[in-house]
């Protein structure tokens, strides 16, 4: 069979000479599923409804699971099918790269269901978890808006779409595609910002592991028991019995469960202090660990080590949706807050436009994501049809986190939600304090409650414990004891929400170095042409070398100095995450309009049109504000007058740290505008290309790889259709598909 010319097209399987004009018909709905979709779509509806015309009553939470779960199912059938048949054109008849190159460590033909735990996980962070949390200051309706539209139509789109096209590439990394695709210029613009990106967001992650996980025996031996858990998965699936998911799933969940609960036995043992490590011992097992997982071969420990991670993950968060049917507990948070118009809020400053969509990242429109769908997803995917599931389906998973995040928040009293999310200086440091703090707010709660509250959970005190991992565990341990246990287990259900986060965490940061270590090397395969094989040892073990220096360096001086390291950097995570955003989409926009798909580039276009809006606005107001709360150089100028005059202002509590504070933001403040100014460059190369493929159709030159006849046959969702299964029959494969020597017809 002859091999097309790489043009960005797809050839039909009959004759690879001629370029379809429409995809291959996937069958009308039956009377029946019309039924289905119509009663999926009235109930998102409704759910929608009730939210939008509530005036000032509480409502039940249900109602936003409903409008969430509604609209999720509408954009999975029909939004992300007419992407990846209309738009992208997938091509099951088209071998990936993790089957032509694969080598076992970084290339390898994995179980869709696996990827699609191991892209999960790789990408549900700390985002969808804090982001929510934060951003209900504004009320639960803005955020609820942006997490689900945002999902549907940006980031789910921009996850799956970069899959498609990096796949295409040989699972070239973000950076080198835009080197690649766009120009030398936007390329290095967009290669610098994207890695030092990278090194602060897994800096920012691991300081929250770092945090959750000090002085947490039972988090530190079940999260550290995943780990040789995940090694014998990876060895059982690979060498004892290779292909019986469903079988090592079961074991694995059953040892994942096992671990979870010997950690309590532990935490009350004898043992508790050998798995009790300050912060600074920790930093040292995430740096050894982040480089190990970046080392050894990707089914070994980061596939399978993901994949159960995402049992536990997904697992809790739909227990808590349970939990929210059973309850029905109610959202005390007002829709929309006074905060929302006046910029002025005690958890951040900024108004609802543009830091609200800063604010939620992760579960809306993550650049973060990017990477992974770049990185280390594009280079173990069986199937092109896989993106779909993988790319679009693992996102809209991570918002559903997300909503459940925003119930957690809003369905504890307002009161209790601002004490706890407002910082000493704004609060005070005792109940009463804060009392009068959060009455001043607007919504009012007595001490007593406060120390209630924190006694219910068995804590000393909630006051000031910022950054939404608390008030997550919080809402959690309210909808998992009004279920189970009663307020006698809340103490117990805050305390595993506190540990699952960590859990969550974690998996980001080491799936992220060894992106890491693949965009450096994609990016040194420019200078020297070893580095391009990224499986060549000398390569794989300095660039990880280097990423885990990055981000560990940061984090170790984070942890040391309360102003220092990535605390310093700690501020640009939001914009940075979303500038990153704007950089994928402009890259996939760019490749829609070079591989003749002009009339489809509004898929990518119009929600990178809405990103560089949301992420320049933020930035030139961080950058220019006269607002301290908000502006760099604002708050640079403020303290830079209190040295002159020789006063302290909070928080620092001396004249060496009022230095520093001014140095951070300046730091800040600079980077804020440099990396703003790599994405115009970006932006205007990219514009610039897609001008000269429109007016100049013959000049345009792809680095796609080109089609090779795939020898493995495997379902394209993570359930077989009845066409799938006799296929899979037909090769003589079980489910979780394979390779076969002839091409199945």
């Amino acid at each position: 069979m002859p091999e097309p010319e790489a043009t960005g097209t797809e050839r039909n399987t009959a004759s690879p000479d001629t370029i379809p004009d429409s995809p291959p018909p996937t069958g009308g709905l039956s009377p029946k599923s019309v039924a289905a979709w119509v009663l999926v779509a009235l109930i998102g509806a409704i759910g929608w409804g009730v939210l939008a015309l509530s005036r000032g009553e509480e409502i039940s939470a249900a109602w936003l699971l409903a409008a969430a779960l509604g609209s999720y199912a509408i954009g999975y059938r029909f939004y992300a099918r007419f992407i990846s048949d209309r738009v992208l054109k997938v091509d099951k008849t088209r071998a990936t790269p993790a089957e032509r190159l694969d080598n076992g460590v970084d290339f390898h033909p994995t179980d869709r269901r696996v990827l699609f735990g191991h892209h999960f996980a790789a990408v549900a962070g700390a985002g969808p978890l804090v982001g929510p949390v934060l951003a209900a200051q504004m009320g639960y309706l803005p955020g609820t808006i942006w997490i689900v539209a945002g999902v549907i139509f940006a980031g789910a789109v921009q996850d799956m779409v970069t899959l498609f096209f990096s796949t295409r590439r040989d699972g070239r990394s973000l950076g080198q595609m835009a080197r690649d695709e766009i120009g030398p210029v936007g390329g290095a613009a967009a290669l610098i910002a994207v890695f030092a990106i990278m090194v602060i967001l897994l800096a920012v992650l691991a300081l929250v592991i770092v945090n959750a996980l000090a002085h947490s025996p039972w988090g530190v031996f079940s999260i550290g028991m995943t780990i040789p858990i995940a090694l014998f998965m990876g060895v059982y699936l690979r060498v004892l019995r290779p292909g019986r998911v469903t079988e090592v799933s079961v074991i694995g969940v059953a040892l994942l469960l096992l671990a979870i609960v010997a950690g309590g036995w532990v935490a009350e043992s004898s043992f508790a202090s050998t798995f009790t490590l300050e912060k600074e011992t920790l930093v040292v097992w995430m740096i050894v660990y982040g480089f190990i997982a970046s080392v050894l071969p990707v089914w070994m420990l980061l596939a399978p080590r993901d994949y159960l991670s995402t049992f536990m993950k997904v697992g809790t968060i739909a227990l808590m949706a349970v939990g929210v049917v059973l309850a029905m507990p109610t959202l005390k948070m007002p829709a929309v807050t006074d905060f929302a118009a006046r910029g002025d809020g005690p958890v951040f400053a900024g108004s609802m436009f543009p830091f609200v969509f800063i604010t939620i990242a992760c579960g809306a429109l993550s650049g973060f994501h990017s990477l992974v769908s770049s990185g280390t997803t594009p280079k173990m995917i069986q199937k092109e049809t896989q993106v779909r599931v993988i790319g679009y389906g693992a996102m809209l998973t991570e918002s559903f986190v997300a909503v459940m995040a925003i119930i957690a928040a809003c369905i504890i009293e307002p009161g209790l939600f601002f004490a706890v999310n407002s910082p000493a200086g704004v609060i005070g440091t005792s109940v009463e304090t804060a009392s009068q703090a959060v009455t001043h707010f607007g919504f009012a709660i007595s001490p007593e409650a406060l120390a209630q509250a924190a006694k219910d959970v068995e804590e000393t005190s909630l006051l000031s414990r910022t950054g939404g991992a608390p008030t997550f565990a919080l809402g959690m341990s309210q909808i998992f004891s009004s279920v189970i246990g009663g307020a006698g287990m809340k103490a117990f259900w805050y305390h595993f929400a506190i540990m699952f986060e960590a859990l969550f965490i974690l998996t980001t940061v080491d799936a992220g170095t060894r992106v890491g270590r693949f965009m450096l090397q994609d990016t040194l395969g420019n200078v020297h042409k070893s580095f391009k094989d990224i499986s060549w040892k000398p390569g794989v073990w300095l660039a990880s070398a280097v990423v885990v220096g990055g981000w560990g360096y940061f984090l170790w001086v984070g942890v040391k100095d309360p102003l220092g390291g990535i605390n310093q950097l700690f501020p640009l995570f939001g914009i940075a995450n979303q500038l990153l955003a704007a950089v994928a989409l402009a890259v996939c926009t760019t490749l829609l309009i070079k591989s003749g798909r002009l009339r489809w580039a509004w898929v990518t276009g119009v929600p990178l049109a809405w990103d560089v809006a949301v992420t320049l606005t933020a930035s030139y107001q961080k950058i220019f504000s006269d607002d301290v709360k908000v502006g760099f150089f604002a708050q640079r100028d403020k303290y830079q007058t209190g040295i002159d005059a020789g006063k302290v202002l909070p928080p620092a509590k001396n004249m060496d740290e009022m230095h520093t504070v001014v140095t951070n933001a300046t730091v800040d403040g600079a980077l804020s505008a440099l990396f703003a100014l790599l994405i115009v460059i970006v932006l205007l190369d990219a514009a610039r290309t897609c001008f000269k493929a429109i007016s100049n159709p013959a000049s345009v030159r792809l680095s796609e790889v080109p089609w090779t006849e795939s020898k493995i046959v495997a379902p394209a969702g993570l359930i077989p259709t009845a066409e799938e299964r006799a296929e899979l029959a037909a090769a003589g494969l079980d489910s979780g598909g394979g390779r076969t020597k002839e091409p199945v017809a």
